[in-house]
């Protein structure tokens, strides 16, 4: 399902479209809280109340979405669980590093270009991955996908690069990347 099928089915009260909404972002959506000193039932409460939020606010009508609902739920996910957190250190007298919510941050950047990446072509997805996560030269990828040459490479590596960008661009906007 799209995301404009789903925000339209929930906006009328179809609770399978809730469903698979929980079903598709569970692990992601509960990892915030499970990597940030939190319980799995903390983890559930959590994305229950954001996906409690997300569906009164289709429902009454008030929801524009500007991101994906992924990215719009996640930001509701991680900003009950500083909530819960800011709650629990005054009530133990601990500090909350902001660190950690910027460690986040950062992983959910790379989700998104990682997806972005999984939905090039098949050679895009294994030169970029290649070059940026396995760290390979050039050469090496050259020889790996049996190109002709280095230059062969480094102007498909440019090109599947463009891809990304314009992927990115297209999909995204600045805030799905928590600046």
């Amino acid at each position: 399902m799209k995301d404009h099928e789903i925000l339209e089915r929930v906006s009328r009260g179809d609770e399978a479209a809730l469903d698979y909404l929980y079903k598709k972002y569970y692990k992601m959506m509960t990892r915030i809280v499970l990597n940030n000193s939190g319980t799995e039932d903390e983890a559930k409460d959590v994305f229950q109340d954001a996906l409690l939020v997300f569906w009164q606010k289709a429902i009454s009508g008030s929801l524009v979405l500007t991101s994906k609902i992924s990215t719009y739920i996640y930001s509701i996910c991680l900003n009950l669980w500083r909530k819960e957190l800011d709650r629990k250190s005054r009530n133990s007298g601990e500090m909350v590093e902001e660190s950690t919510f910027q460690d986040y941050e950062k992983l959910e950047k790379a989700r998104i270009v990682n997806d972005c990446i999984n939905q090039l072509g098949e050679t895009c997805r294994k030169i970029l991955t290649y070059h940026y996560f396995d760290g390979l030269s050039m050469q090496d990828i050259a020889e790996k996908l049996d190109f002709a040459n280095t230059d062969t490479a480094k102007t498909k590596k440019y090109k599947c690069k463009k891809k990304l960008d314009l992927m990115i661009k297209r999909n995204y906007t600045a805030s799905d990347f928590l600046d």
